[in-house]
């Protein structure tokens, strides 16, 4: 019952969001929006020309919180021009002179990378300085000195520490420095507690918040190149090993597995073929052919350990073990097959590859320091090269114990003995494909699966 009481409103809510994604789409697309969001692009970017890409984007942030001192210095001076343009006439300066400094700023980024920073640093440190002694201590200015314990870290580039040490110091020295030097009482009146009041409140208010952007950004900049480093690390090991260096940084990871899978693919004639290319065409092909290998070592499964020119090894049953480890590379290895096939109906190239797999004990671990791989070492893993070796373009040759793992399962076509350097003569058997009553199987095992009733917590 609370199950189909709920269905109208998932159903409403969808619906909702469908609708504001739709409205959002709208505004994004509407020319004023589109022209609006290419001028501010164009302002951030101001002065930033010809510089890296990390010190440009640190300029941008930059420009824009000049902007934004720009503009509400602004209004506190419209403000105060309004209130009492005799009586707030110094300030109103100053706020106008900021303006102007802080509007400098990207012209200041053709001088060097540093230039807008201290620029605007030392103009605000002025500013508040003047503001203080205008509106005394309890207007707050002197509060707005502490920002500098964060900003300093945006504004500037984090190698240059000593600057930006210095600066924060300077500003904790001006800020003690106005607590004890200027008055409580400033030259405004008793009755007008309170403009302090609300001046106060305002520093109070803009310290905080941009205190708590600029660590904000910070973390978020961190959380962005953990995430980068994680995504690089996940594409070079295998998930299961990622956590455990994350768990235990600088151990060894080393394993034996009992028993495993390995698979050697090899381009056949691939050297003639990028003779024929060019570089360029060769790549593009070669980097198209792995990434559709790579997809299929996802979908059955198994682990691709690394690609040497245009030869490709992938296991199964590593680093997590799993019964069928053998089966899963049989069928990556059919896929590959059909895949090429394809491919090379649509090129037109004389495309095929040979495959050689194995199974047995192997030792597995993350070797080097800086640019480390996982990598699989023993027998198997000789003797699955050895047989893509020995295998006829477009087939998979097995050995003897892939063969009798898969025989109840897969077709074979009998090979013969062959002489495998270092481990003597072996008996080996083409694979052809697999029998139709295992596919039979697996399809009636989904159906079931999918066709069996859930069980539904009680309303």
């Amino acid at each position: 019952m609370r199950a189909a009481r709920e269905m109208p409103v998932l159903s409403f809510l969808r619906t909702l969001s469908s609708k504001a994604a739709g409205v959002g789409r709208a505004l994004l697309a509407l020319p004023f929006v589109q022209r609006t969001g290419a001028f501010l692009k164009r302002v951030a970017e101001a002065g930033t020309e010809g510089y890296p890409p990390d010190t440009r984007r640190r300029l941008k942030i930059l420009n824009l919180i000049a902007y934004l001192i720009a503009l509400t210095t602004f209004l506190y001076a419209i403000q105060q021009s309004v209130m009492d343009f005799d009586t707030y006439a110094p300030m109103i300066a100053i706020n106008l002179a900021l303006v102007g400094t802080a509007l400098l700023v990207p012209l200041a980024h053709r001088v060097n990378e540093l230039a807008g920073g201290l620029l605007l640093i030392g103009a605000e440190y002025a500013a508040l300085f003047g503001f203080t002694d205008f509106f005394s201590r309890e207007g707050g200015a002197q509060l707005q000195y502490i920002i500098a314990a964060a900003a300093c870290f945006v504004i500037f580039d984090l190698k240059r520490i000593r600057l930006i040490a210095a600066l924060v110091l300077l500003a904790l020295v001006l800020h003690v420095y106005a607590w004890f030097w200027f008055p409580a009482a400033g030259p405004i009146s008793p009755d007008e507690q309170r403009v302090a009041d609300s001046l106060y409140t305002q520093a109070a208010i803009t310290t905080v918040i941009l205190i708590a952007a600029s660590v904000y950004y910070a973390f978020s900049l961190a959380e962005r190149a953990k995430a980068e480093t994680d995504a690089v690390l996940r594409n070079v090991l295998p998930d299961a090993i990622v956590e455990r260096l994350k768990a235990n940084p600088g151990s060894a990871i080393a394993d034996s597995i009992e028993q495993a899978s390995v698979m050697f693919a090899d381009i056949s004639g691939f050297v003639a073929l990028t003779l024929r290319l060019g570089a360029d065409k060769t790549v593009e092909l070669l980097s198209r052919i792995v990434s559709e290998f790579d997809a299929l070592a996802v979908r059955h499964g198994v682990e691709k350990i690394k690609t040497i020119g245009d030869a490709y090894m992938v296991v199964g049953g590593l680093p997590d073990p799993v019964p069928d480890h053998t089966a899963r590379l049989a069928r990556m290895a059919l896929d590959m097959l059909d895949y090429i096939a394809r491919l090379r109906g649509e090129t037109g190239l004389s495309l095929n590859i040979r495959v050689g797999l194995a199974s047995g004990k192997v030792t597995a671990g993350v070797i080097g320091t800086k640019k480390f791989s996982y990598d699989v070492w023993g027998e198997p893993v000789n003797l699955a090269s050895r047989l893509e070796g020995q295998a006829a373009p477009g087939r998979i040759l097995l050995c003897p114990t892939c063969h009798a793992t898969l025989i109840d399962a897969f077709e074979f076509e009998p090979r013969g003995p062959i002489d495998i350097k270092g481990i003597g003569s072996q008996e080996t058997w083409y694979l052809l494909r697999e029998r139709a009553t295992s596919q039979q199987t697996k399809t009636e095992a989904a159906v079931t699966l999918s066709d069996r009733p859930r069980t539904r917590s009680a309303s």
